[in-house]
């Protein structure tokens, strides 16, 4: 076996990362062999010569992997597998056993291991067993990341400093009874972050309710809004509680506010001061106990200064303020959005294995995202529908248009004395290439996903240009 530990790998693969490995045998020539085998590939082998040693080192360090013998004097490799899941779920334990004790490593496997090595074994298996080990670890990591990103308290999905930012504010401003505005883009979620305030607030037992205040006329609006008594206008059939009414207890979303028409600014104004309803047609006044959170793409103190919109209510309104930064400011949440994006598309079509690609996330993190999150919607939807296989492709997510407009018109050019077409189509594409580096800070595989090519054909075009190509 130690022939067997000493040969000389024949599947070389790229050095890895530096992962921690305990190594556990009571046997220290195949220990220490194994030890040399993993530092000569770049881990970080750390060896144990029994379950009592191995414990300690869990106790006091945390390891990526370990690789433990089955059947040693001072106990058993599965008091190991234990001692390692206690501290960390995550990592990966390979059980060495002989013929004899196969079925207990099988029942090593049932507790968490994730494989068993048959002595005698050859050093690729054992780095090819540890490979695979290591990937799942990272896959699972990942994997509760994303989870954690996507359903932590707010459901705000995102990892970068400006969404745990305003996670953060979200969680503060929740179990107030002040007003918030939320401004943004569009696209951004608006809505979204106002379901987060109302479901970590203590009224999340109660009514939510969505008000578009740009969708209807405004003496419907203020019907809508306040409620009307039977026969107050022509049309009103029956009385209508209003939405502050139905939202009593809980959270009013009044989306669009700047679209709201200035006389009915005046009658929500007093609603916020008075906590009182009349409808339409009533003597009465009625109590609600209402959350208003608003929300508008627009700069209303633009238009506060232009006169149209009331400055006693974007005061009232804006109590709180919640500003959503754009997609594009922040780059690296575009793969955990398309991530969780695939998922909820890929389930309601019932392709729920489906992937997406290195290069097309690539494309998808170069893109300006001038629609915010529901313009990256938008593309995975369609990746989810037009993807042949399992997999997302760049040309899924943006299919090249036929008899597209896009092309070069060659008005300018003037063929009376002969044209050289081909190197006005190289300069074409060289300066196309240099375009696409400037956008991407140099950055050739984001330049390759920015022109919706891969990366391999983007460095062949760009060596016809480029000398040390």
């Amino acid at each position: 076996m130690a022939q067997a530990l000493a040969e000389q790998d024949s599947s070389e693969r790229s050095a890895v990362s530096g992962e921690k490995i305990l190594v556990v045998d009571d046997e220290s020539g195949i220990r220490n062999l194994l030890q040399v085998l993993l530092r000569r590939r770049g881990y970080q082998p750390i060896g144990a010569s029994g379950v009592n040693e191995a414990r300690k080192a869990i106790e006091e360090d945390s390891f990526d992997a370990i690789i433990t013998d089955l059947m040693m004097p001072d106990g058993s490799g599965l008091d190991v597998l234990e001692a390692a899941k206690e501290r960390d779920a995550s990592t990966q334990v390979i059980v060495i056993t002989a013929f004899t004790t196969t079925e207990r490593a099988v029942e090593a496997m049932r507790q968490g291991a994730y494989d068993f090595l048959v002595k005698p074994f050859k050093n690729d298996v054992v780095l090819a067993t540890l490979e695979k080990a290591l990937d799942r670890r990272s896959l699972e990591r990942e994997n509760r990341s994303l989870k954690e990103a996507v359903h932590g308290t707010t459901n705000i999905i995102g990892t970068s400093a400006p969404m745990q930012a305003l996670r953060s504010l979200i969680e503060r401003a929740a179990p107030a009874q002040a007003s918030v505005l939320i401004t943004g883009e569009s696209g951004t979620g608006k809505e979204l972050v106002a379901r987060a305030l109302h479901d970590a607030s203590d009224r999340n037992d109660a009514p939510f309710i969505v008000v578009n205040c740009g969708a209807l006329p405004a003496n419907l609006m203020e019907s809508e809004l306040f409620g009307h008594e039977k026969g107050s206008f022509t049309g009103a059939d029956s009385k209508k509680e209003g939405l502050f009414r139905s939202a009593d207890g809980g959270t009013l979303f009044l989306d669009e506010i700047g679209e709201l028409d200035l006389a009915l600014q005046v009658k929500l104004l007093r609603v916020l001061q008075e906590r009182k309803v009349r409808p339409i047609g009533s003597s009465h006044e009625s109590d609600v106990n209402v959350r208003v959170v608003a929300a508008t793409n627009r700069d209303l103190e633009d238009e506060v200064s232009a006169g149209t919109f009331r400055e006693d209510l974007f005061y009232r309104l804006n109590v709180i303020r919640v500003l959503i930064p754009p997609l594009r400011e922040r780059p690296g949440d575009v793969r955990v959005l398309a991530q969780h994006l695939l998922r909820k598309h890929a389930a309601r079509v019932g392709r729920s294995g489906m992937t997406i690609s290195e290069d097309a996330l690539a494309w998808l993190v170069a893109r300006p995202f001038k629609g915010n999150v529901r313009e990256l919607e938008n593309l995975v939807e369609r990746g989810v529908a037009l993807a042949r296989e399992d997999r997302i492709e760049i040309e899924d997510l943006e299919p090249q248009e036929t008899g597209s407009t896009k092309a070069f018109a060659p008005t300018t050019i003037d063929l009376s004395s002969g044209f050289d077409l081909d190197a006005h189509l190289a300069e074409i594409e060289r300066s196309v290439l240099m375009r696409a580096l400037e956008e991407t800070g140099g950055v050739r595989k984001r330049a390759a996903a920015l022109l919706q090519m891969s990366f391999r054909s983007f460095r062949y075009r760009l060596a016809k240009y480029v000398e040390d190509e």
